[in-house]
């Protein structure tokens, strides 16, 4: 039982690393990219990462399984990469890795309002107090001027109410499917899109081969696709093995301070107001898992 603890804990923390670490590297992307290219380049890296696992999948699926994989890997996959680079162009990268955090609470809110799921008083209390933390948290520094809203943030919320979708329609209608069939098979069939969009709907190429810098940008993009949107969710799956969706859950506290503390480390800056909101956002996920640890009653 140590010996499970201890790895559990290990592939917590580099799956903590992975993912925080993911802002960051959207950021360098960005220097050279345009946002639809780190957005390609990351969904058609993971792909072909993951080629040899999903091909032999493939071919053992039926046909509804397969256009519920590839609504999937459009909403839970494809779409965030264009809406978390998109948003990105305007936010610091630690801030975004903070709003990433709403995923279960939009997990929630969508699992009541189309799969009935019941809400307890708990949930409102989390849910208020997120989406009070988001408003604080992007606003701040702004002096009160509904002008100055960062309005890209909504980018990055749509991002996260894809995910909160994604889990969802996994849970309700693909439950038969291993996790890893679900990741690579999702991905298998959107990745052509993003590789035909790349080639033929930018300027990726003459970037590639002119722009400064552009071959590095492409590999921390690339670094972005193969490790956290597949090897990440490999590992994640694995943790859910060993232990507990709960504990699994964790990784949701700790995305956001890795994050965050890459973005200082780059330079970005943190204000009063941004604290208070990022603090709230936190405290309001939170309280929403807490009620299902409770639930659960299980100890890691």
């Amino acid at each position: 039982m140590k010996n499970t603890n201890a790895a559990a804990w290990a592939i917590l923390a580099v799956l903590s690393l992975i993912w925080g670490t993911s802002f960051i590297l959207i950021k360098r992307g960005l220097e050279v990219y345009d946002p639809g290219e780190v957005g390609a380049i990351r969904i058609l890296a993971a792909c072909l990462f993951l080629v040899p696992v999903s091909i032999p999948k493939i071919r053992r699926l039926t046909g509804r399984q397969l256009k519920l994989l590839f609504i999937i890997g459009m909403v839970g996959t494809f779409g965030p990469a264009f809406l978390f680079a998109l948003g990105q162009t305007r936010l610091d990268s630690g801030i975004t890795g903070v709003l990433n955090g709403l995923t279960p609470i939009f997990t929630l809110i969508i699992g009541a309002v189309f799969f009935k799921q019941k809400f307890k008083r708990e949930n409102y209390i989390g849910i208020i107090l997120a989406f009070v933390g988001t408003v604080v948290l992007l606003t701040a520094g702004s002096g009160g001027k509904f002008s100055d809203f960062n309005f890209y943030a909504f980018f990055i919320v749509l991002a996260t109410a894809c995910y909160g979708t994604n889990l969802n329609v996994i849970k309700y209608y693909l439950s038969d499917l291993s996790p890893v069939v679900i990741t690579s098979v999702s991905i298998l069939l959107v990745g052509p899109f993003a590789g035909l969009y790349l080639l033929f709907g930018t300027d990726f190429s003459v970037t590639l081969a002119t722009e400064p810098g552009a071959v590095k940008a492409f590999g921390y993009v690339s670094l972005l696709g193969v490790m956290s949107t597949s090897l990440a969710l490999i590992l994640f799956n694995k943790l859910v093995q060993m232990t507990t969706p709960i504990f699994s859950s964790t990784v949701t506290y700790l995305i956001p301070i890795v994050a965050l503390t890459w973005g200082v480390l780059d330079g970005e800056i943190l204000i009063l107001g941004q604290i208070i909101g990022i603090s709230a956002i936190l405290l309001g996920v939170f309280i929403n898992n807490r009620r299902k640890a409770k639930a659960a009653n299980i100890k890691v």
